[in-house]
């Protein structure tokens, strides 16, 4: 028997003997002389464990960065300049940056780990004709496996026998309800939740008793499909470091072009002596490098994980906290994510009205409506009717532990006890009045489930729940409103439950009879033919109400909504609509999808918002499908198979309650409270912390420059530096570690969820912050050269004259600083001018700092500064008033007209459509 046999054989397709036959294998199971053949051939049931990366070597990786090596290289030039405590704080931020990384990212093996253990650790298998339990790992193809309720299935199994079985699969298929099985073919090319005669690993059985062939163990089962899914999944870098890089790479290019340039003019036109020359072009790489910038953002992105874990969202990877910011699309799971994983009562149905039930997950306590109005149960005596039946042909219990209420038992019949509890329906005290004499449990055969009852007034009924068209079939009458009894109105009950599961609903009826005190063995023939239907109930896993409000509030934002689940369609498109999904009547299935090329699958994505009847390989085409658009995707999900999709997605969002391990160990953020709500919180969060960081850098950059153009334009026009190395590293170290690290804590700005999304290529520097490099670095320079000059004009020693430079340049950094807090929208407004307790203090720490170097006699001995005359130093912050009022009133009109060139856009839009009409 080929290995390639088995691992390509439809299995749900085969009839039962075929299944046996082609693994040759009886009914009384392998011989263990088999089994332990198969082992050697198969290998173990356990998933591959991938080789992981040394800890050294991940670590090394950090350093691999080309930001990275211009640091280093600072850190080289500070070191031949002498000034070691700059060379020490350089590497700290080298350091620092790396182990920020290997703590971050180290984990990115776990998933698969967390994929493995979802395996079964035992089996009871039938071997040699006897029953038997092995470990789990020792199952191979062809082993005869028992299954009964409370078990984890232990490898894909074909079901031989099933006896009212149901296995919950949402981690591999997203459903909420168990899923019934049976041992009948299904169709060759049916989907992962249609394979009703299959019983996956790792999943788990919620009633019955099945008995099932091994048809693939290890990596060849579902599950381990996933799993190698996900370590073929590469991830992809985010926006941020992505622009990071390209920036690194062009400012080191730029930086040592200048520079060697510099170099010989210096030494070949200037004359300059080469040590002075070789020294101010040191001085000038200095001042050009940012080096507290990679710092400062690692400080921004840090503080943004604080704000966001404060919002229930758990950033697992550093960079991802800019990415969320930048989303364009989520692709959301439905069940635990969009709604609660947890079934409820929605419609009931008698043979008159269509009630509404309200409610929230499985606490017995919501109103009861009829035609929008609240109605009470003893208004309706079949409300009661049913209630009872639902209780009585009941296996399940529900009780409140820390205020919360859970089910033990089916979620189905969960949620009927919560509907009977909504009815007033004392639940104790009819189970102490009622008690169960036989039952017929429910079996996919027959599709139904009965119990006898008797209570102690010498009444004993039936009570029969199930499948709408089973039920009926074995009903004769139907119950009346006021209790009476009809004769059966068959289309009146087929149009009524089309309309119900057209909303998305389950839909399960109830029907009872009286018998004799006497009866007391309940026979199939009992129930044939001879019941009353006193009606049915619709239920559903319904949408958190937290959800709509959310979605919308995305589409406020430019963000695209889709719902990706595993569930059928109808139920699908009925929460879509339920939570305001925009074309939510418009549903592909994962069928639909198969039948699909990429290129048409591309075009077919962005019309369509609910996606059903999804696998893994699914999720995983459409999320490449819309980032081949330029779209940032978000994908939330908590069950294994939305692993894959997770890893592949810009930004990975996991359920932290109830989403399996793997999901968790895949996704780049966790939710903590697996509240879609949280998302939206998480991505104006999101949105704030890149602000935060264009803030930065918008500080940054123009600084640098400023510094860098002032030795620059005194080189090329061959006067005295105004400003000398050791004062630019003072300023680097002062202000780059205060001021810039001030605009990490701004609070988010108004309108910020009112913005379209970024462009995923959005450039690091763009046109206007070019502009804004250019404009800021000439007013640098003019304010520094006018200043020195003046001192020189006025017969003040060089020291003085750099002392006033060096001020000058301080000072019009902290005005540059309230400028670029608001930069989309205006600085003079009374929350701008009254900055945050963080501005003020940084502002006193490099003012204090500032004086402390220009006053103080040690300080004026290490930095060659003298003491600045009391009019010269208003001058001094005259320059830097003059520098906000010049740069604030060049971002009204550039804003200006950026309002009337989108005006005048709109007219043109809408004049055009006008003409096309």
């Amino acid at each position: 028997m080929a290995n390639n046999k088995i691992q390509q054989a439809s299995w749900h397709s085969r009839s039962i003997e075929d299944s046996l036959t082609a693994l040759q294998v009886s009914s009384n199971g392998l011989r263990q002389q088999q089994a332990e053949q198969r082992l050697r051939e198969y290998g173990i049931n356990r998933l591959p464990e991938a080789a992981p990366h040394s800890a050294l070597k991940r670590l090394l990786l950090q350093f691999h960065n080309i930001l990275i090596y211009v640091l280093l290289g600072s850190a080289a030039i500070t070191a031949l300049l002498g000034h070691w405590i700059d060379t020490g704080v350089i590497l700290a931020v080298v350091v620092v940056n790396a182990l920020i990384g290997f703590v971050q990212e180290g984990k990115a093996e776990q998933a698969m780990d967390a994929i493995r253990h979802l395996l079964a650790q035992r089996a009871n298998v039938i071997r040699d004709g006897e029953r038997q339990t092995i470990d789990g790992e020792q199952l191979v193809p062809g082993d005869i496996v028992l299954l009964e309720a409370g078990d984890k299935v232990p490898a894909d199994l074909r079901l031989v026998t099933a006896h009212g079985v149901s296995i919950q699969e949402a981690i591999l298929t997203g459903e909420s309800v168990a899923v019934e099985k049976h041992v009948k073919p299904v169709a060759e090319k049916a989907a992962l939740g249609d394979r009703t005669n299959m019983a996956f690993s790792g999943t788990l059985v919620a009633s019955g008793q099945a008995k099932g062939v091994v048809v693939a163990t290890g990596a060849r089962t579902e599950i381990g499909r996933i799993s190698g899914l996900l370590a073929e999944v590469q991830t992809l870098t985010t926006p941020l470091v992505t622009q990071m890089n390209i920036f690194a790479k062009w400012l080191t290019i730029l930086i040592l072009v200048v520079a060697g340039i510099l170099l010989a003019f210096g030494y070949f036109v200037g004359h300059y002596p080469f040590a002075d020359i070789f020294m101010a072009v040191v001085g000038l790489s200095v001042a050009a490098i940012p080096e507290g910038l990679p710092a400062v953002l690692s400080i921004t992105m840090a503080i943004g994980v604080q704000a966001m874990a404060q919002r229930h969202a758990i950033v697992r990877r550093l960079p991802a906290i800019e990415t969320i910011g930048a989303v364009s699309v989520i692709c959301t799971d439905k069940t635990g994510t969009l709604t609660r994983n947890e079934m409820m009562v929605s419609s009931i149905l008698t043979s008159q009205h269509r009630f509404a039930v309200e409610g929230s997950g499985y606490e017995p306590k919501g109103a009861l409506k009829l035609n929008d109005a609240e109605i009470t149960s003893g208004e309706h005596k079949a409300l009661q009717e049913l209630a009872r039946a639902a209780t009585l042909c009941n296996d399940a219990s529900i009780r409140a532990h820390d205020g919360i209420w859970r089910v033990e038992g089916d979620p189905m019949e969960g949620a009927l006890l919560a509907f009977a509890g909504k009815t007033d329906l004392d639940i104790r005290q009819l189970h102490a009045h009622w008690s169960r004499t036989d039952a017929i449990p429910f079996d996919a055969k027959h599709r139904f489930m009965a119990t006898l009852n008797h209570d102690h007034e010498h009444h004993a009924f039936i009570f029969v729940k199930g499948a709408p068209e089973r039920i009926l079939a074995m009903c004769e009458n139907q119950r009346q409103f006021d209790g009476g009894v009809e004769a059966l109105n068959h289309d009146y009950w087929q149009q009524r439950v089309a309309e119900v599961a057209t909303g998305g609903q389950r839909v399960l009826a109830f029907a009872c009879k009286s018998v004799a005190v006497e009866h007391t063995v309940l026979e199939h023939s009992d129930v044939e033919g001879s019941l009353t239907l006193l009606g049915m109930v619709g239920l559903i896993d319904p949408p958190r109400a937290e959800a709509v409000a959310a979605i919308d509030e995305c589409y406020r934002a430019g963000i695209a909504v889709k719902m990706i689940t595993g569930d059928f369609s109808k139920t699908a498109a009925a929460i879509g609509q339920q939570i305001g999904l925009r074309d939510a009547e418009k549903v592909l299935t994962g069928a639909d999808i198969d039948e699909m090329s990429d290129a048409e699958l591309r075009e077919s994505v962005l019309n369509c918002n609910v996606f059903a009847r999804t696998s893994p390989e699914h999720k995983l085409r459409l999320v490449t499908a819309l980032q081949s658009h330029g779209m940032t995707v978000a994908m939330t999900g908590d069950g294994v198979n939305d692993a894959p999709a997770l890893k592949r997605a810009d930004a990975g969002i996991a359920m932290g309650l109830k989403g399996s391990e793997a999901a968790k160990e895949a996704a780049e953020l966790v939710l903590t409270d697996d509240n879609f709500a949280s998302i939206v919180a998480a991505v104006r969060e999101g949105r704030t912390v890149y602000d935060n960081l264009k803030k930065v850098i918008s500080w940054t950059l123009p600084t640098s420059a400023g510094e860098a153009m002032t030795i620059i334009v005194a080189l090329f026009i061959g006067m005295t530096l105004p400003i000398t190395p050791i004062q630019i590293l003072w300023i680097n170290l002062i202000t780059a570690t205060t001021l810039g690290m001030a605009l990490a804590f701004e609070p988010t700005e108004e309108n910020t969820m009112r913005r379209p999304p970024r462009p995923r290529d959005e450039p690091l520097l763009g046109g206007e912050l070019l502009w804004h490099i250019v404009l800021v670095s000439l007013l640098f320079v003019c304010g520094v050269f006018g200043v020195f000059q003046y001192a020189l004009e006025r017969h003040y020693s060089v020291e003085l004259a750099r002392t006033m430079a060096l001020n000058t340049l301080v000072v019009m950094e902290i005005f540059h600083l309230f400028f670029i807090r608001n930069i989309y929208g205006t600085s003079l407004t009374w929350n701008a001018v009254r900055g945050t307790k963080v501005i003020w203090l940084v502002v006193f720490i490099v003012t204090v700092a500032q004086f402390a170097i220009t006053y103080l006699p040690s300080l004026q001995a290490v930095f060659a500064t003298e003491s600045i005359p009391l009019w010269d130093g208003i001058l001094i912050v005259a320059i830097g008033v003059a520098l906000f009022i010049i740069i604030e009133l060049e971002k009204q009109l550039r804003l200006v007209f950026k309002r009337m060139k989108s005006i005048q856009q709109h007219e043109g839009d809408r004049n055009g459509s006008a003409s096309s009409s």
